[in-house]
């Protein structure tokens, strides 16, 4: 509960909860009654439908008997967890627990949701409530980022073997959390002249490892591989992969099916390729990335999708410049796709070598650590976050090592005042401070996040209140929220008796969850206003009939032979242009706006660029704006040409509106049961826009 002088008011409810539905005894749960209120109300999901078919597809859970989570029934469920964890934290701590006042917020924030005002992450719409946190407690899963440094992977810290960042970034990554990490530790070993080691040699012994069929089997083996070249233990392991299940077994938790054993005995074989190389040599940069690389390939493959990792360096260093240039690496390309590799920027170096690789390719991505510690909100100087190290792969946080951070969606856009507004943002970050009271397994992390309760409350949708009310209002309206969103963290972080959050706003770049809301994603404008956005929908789907009643065009998946691909017409939004009408230097101008406006933490921007007119301009660019950001990325403007069923083509108004009229308004998707017995998969990571769905 907030004290009083923010107290809630759910604008739904005529009175204050009864006492019977208050529940002052036992576990937290919303009013049942409250709840079937949603029960057949449409819900406001965004884009011709494309909102309810991501979310039917990526958020909606199992339930016991057998049949696939409604929208109302997937808010009762993060909701109930987040105050159960509220509760929990009250009852450990002795703070006492106000149930009839906990029963007011709950209403709010399932209002809040249900009416797309603000959504938790992806990670906290897949995982709150559900048996990974209420019985597994695999409270990490609810974040959606980390960092970890490699620079003291050589200091025996508390025991700490050399493996442990990659193991770390494995373990991770195998929960759906996007790691970035650096190469600091390349540099560590050759200045201690630290030598990877032979496992083969003859002194050597021979270990055989059973992995064991879990998360926590497969890094187990590989930081035990991993160790037995950097530890100087002088065993050679061996595994056995008897107890690893076949391939196409569905996992329980996470969706989707297990892999079998292959992935992890190809990663295994991989190290060893890697790091046989470096015997009797210090551990370079090209193996440090190699490794973590091959671990982002290893868990796309086991069980997830795709990966994010960011990897960060020296931009002098050529070493680590051409890891992408695969001329000169050519091992690399299998697995270097699995990171966006950034630089440690320096204001006032000189950024034209790296900007002609810019040009050429979009990478490397800067990333300014003096700003990003020296300043909140830039401009605004904060001496409380001068321990970072790094960021996260969409570069909207920066991190402590082995920390996490949990990210919430707001969508100002969505909203009919700036009143409206603050009541929103009081729900938003009572979900994101009360996932900061939750332990992860991880000591080193759980150390770090007990003295930042670091959150990321970030802002999508701006390129639709941009072309609505004007860049004066969204100035007005962020400079308000955000000093809103500081009285509100000193409360709840007064009525929970822990820090005020080191920082907490962001501009995250959004993917599926802002397809829910019809919202563009974070800073970001569309490639065009009108647009079609193919989906992808299991053949046993029971929403296929319902959505081929409501007259969307629908086709067999070219690719996936038990899929069907659905066409949805989108528009952005009368008025909002498409990024071809919108400049390199404007996208930097906006992204400089929110950094100064907005953001406390970081503006993840990427900005678009035609390689032509504006790529020799990049140089001038980095040059004025590395005194207003903390991170940028770029990314060229490529004509790859049409192929079939591509996720997104830009229309015309005309095929727009003969496409929008074959849909009925009055569909009835939303009370369709679907009894597809395959879980949802969750959205994975921090994604941008350009994930696939």
């Amino acid at each position: 509960m907030l004290p009083s002088s923010i107290h809630i008011l759910d604008p739904t409810m005529n009175s204050v909860p009864n006492q019977s539905s208050c529940g002052n005894t036992g576990r937290f749960s919303l009013d049942p009654e409250f709840v079937a209120r949603y029960a057949e109300t449409k819900p406001p999901f965004g884009f011709n439908g494309l909102g309810e078919i991501v979310y039917r597809r990526t958020y909606s859970r199992l339930k016991v008997d057998g049949t696939r989570e409604q929208w109302f029934e997937t808010i009762e469920r993060v909701v109930n967890g987040t105050f159960r964890r509220q509760q929990e934290w009250a009852d450990r701590n002795m703070l006492g627990w106000d149930a009839c006042d906990a029963q007011r917020k709950a209403q709010t924030m399932y209002d809040k949701i249900f009416t797309m005002r603000f959504l938790p992450p992806g990670r906290g719409l897949w995982t709150m409530g559900s048996p990974l946190t209420e019985e597994r407690r695999l409270f990490a899963a609810l974040n959606n980022c980390a960092f970890v440094s490699t620079s003291k992977m050589w200091d025996n810290i508390d025991g700490a073997r050399p493996s442990k960042p990659f193991v770390f970034l494995m373990d991770a990554a195998m929960l759906g959390v996007g790691v970035g990490f650096d190469t600091r530790g390349a540099q560590a070993a050759h200045a201690q002249n630290i030598l990877v080691g032979n496992p083969h040699s003859a002194h050597a012994r021979t270990v055989t490892f059973t992995v064991p069929d879990s998360r926590e089997g497969w890094v187990e083996s590989t930081g035990l591989l991993i160790d037995s070249y950097l530890a100087y233990e002088h065993v050679n392991y061996e595994f056995d992969y008897s107890q690893v299940r076949a391939a196409g077994l569905p996992i329980k938790g996470f969706g989707g099916v297990t892999s079998g054993p292959e992935p992890l005995r190809e990663l295994h074989q991989l190290i060893r390729h890697a790091l046989d190389k470096h015997i009797g040599q210090p551990l370079s940069v090209t193996a440090i990335v190699d490794l973590m690389n091959l671990i982002g390939k290893c868990v796309v493959s086991g069980n997830v999708r795709r990966t994010a990792e960011i990897a960060f360096g020296d931009p002098h260093d050529p070493e680590y410049i051409d890891l992408k240039n695969y001329d000169v690496n050519p091992h690399r390309a299998a697995f270097g796709w699995t990171s966006n590799n950034s630089v440690f920027a320096t204001v006032g170096m000189d950024y034209s070598d790296v900007s002609r690789r810019v040009q050429k390719n979009g990478e490397p991505g800067f990333q300014w650590m003096e700003n990003a510690r020296r300043y909140g909100r830039m401009g605004e100087e904060n001496t409380r976050d001068t321990r970072i190290e790094g960021a996260n792969p969409c570069n909207e946080q920066c991190l402590e090592s082995y920390e996490l951070c949990c990210l919430v969606e707001t969508f100002p856009a969505n909203h009919d005042s700036l009143d409206d507004y603050f009541e929103t943002l009081e729900s938003a970050l009572l979900y994101a401070k009360t996932v900061t009271l939750l332990p992860t397994h991880w000591p080193e992390t759980n150390r770090v996040m007990l003295r930042n309760r670091r959150i990321g409350t970030s802002v999508s949708g701006v390129a639709q209140f941009i072309t609505r009310h004007g860049l004066n209002e969204l100035r007005t309206w962020l400079d308000a929220a955000y000093a809103r969103v500081q009285e509100i963290d000193s409360h709840i972080s007064e009525l929970f008796c822990v820090p005020k959050s080191v920082k907490t706003t962001s501009v995250k770049p959004s993917g599926t969850v802002s397809l829910l809301a019809g919202a563009t994603p974070g800073m970001h404008y569309p490639e065009s206003r009108f647009c079609i956005r193919r989906v992808r929908v299991s053949k046993n789907s029971d929403i296929l009939p319902a959505l081929e009643e409501a007259g969307y065009f629908i086709e067999d998946d070219v690719v996936d032979k038990s899929s069907m691909v659905v066409e949805i017409p989108v528009d952005h939004g009368e008025g909002v242009r498409g990024l071809r009408d919108v400049s390199m230097w404007e996208q930097l101008a906006l992204a400089a706006l929110l950094q100064k406006y907005w953001s406390d933490n970081q503006v993840s921007c990427t900005i678009t660029f035609d390689p032509a007119s504006e790529g020799p301009q990049l140089n001038n660019a980095l040059d004025y704006y590395q005194y207003q950001l903390k991170g940028v990325s770029f990314l060229p403007r490529i004509d790859y040409g049409a192929y079939p069923q591509m996720p997104y083509e830009a229309i015309d108004e005309a095929t727009y509106n003969k496409m929008a009229r074959n849909i009925k308004s009055e569909s009835q998707l939303h009370l369709v049961r679907d009894s597809e017995k395959k879980d949802a998969e969750a959205e994975r990571f921090c994604s941008n826009d350009s994930c696939t769905i």
